[in-house]
């Protein structure tokens, strides 16, 4: 039972109480996104590719249960990288991975900078 009168005698609420499983359940239906900062981090990335002439297209996808931004060489191929944020998978594994086109995890973890960081260039030795 709510009590909705907050104490006033005039039946006025100054505040609305909400049962906390209601609270939940709106919560749980709204889709996985990418924050700002997170965004911001995969633009980034993503135009450094572009000047590369790598990447040359992207595609955000917000589902229910994860985030995934998915990049093409041209828009009709399948996706060359997805990168997900899957939150159910925060404490285990971490929330964010890099996937391949053929489904093979490059790099998974809790930060998406370090997830990210898969795409940095290797620096390798050359003898002359």
């Amino acid at each position: 039972m709510t009590d909705h009168s907050g104490g006033t005698e005039d039946g006025e609420a100054s505040g609305i109480l909400i049962p906390l499983h209601e609270a939940r359940n709106a919560r749980l239906d709204q889709p996985v996104r990418f924050d700002r900062r997170e965004l911001d981090q995969i633009l980034r990335l993503y135009g450094r590719m572009v000047a590369a002439n790598e990447w040359r297209d992207y595609a955000i996808d917000h589902l229910t249960d994860r985030a995934v931004f998915s990049v093409f060489r041209r828009a009709s191929e399948v996706p060359l990288f997805q990168i997900v944020k899957d939150p159910r998978l925060a404490r285990r594994q971490g929330a964010f991975a890099v996937i391949a086109a053929g489904g093979r995890i490059l790099k998974r973890g809790q930060e998406l900078s370090r997830v990210l960081g898969v795409f940095d260039a290797k620096l390798k030795l050359v003898e002359a």
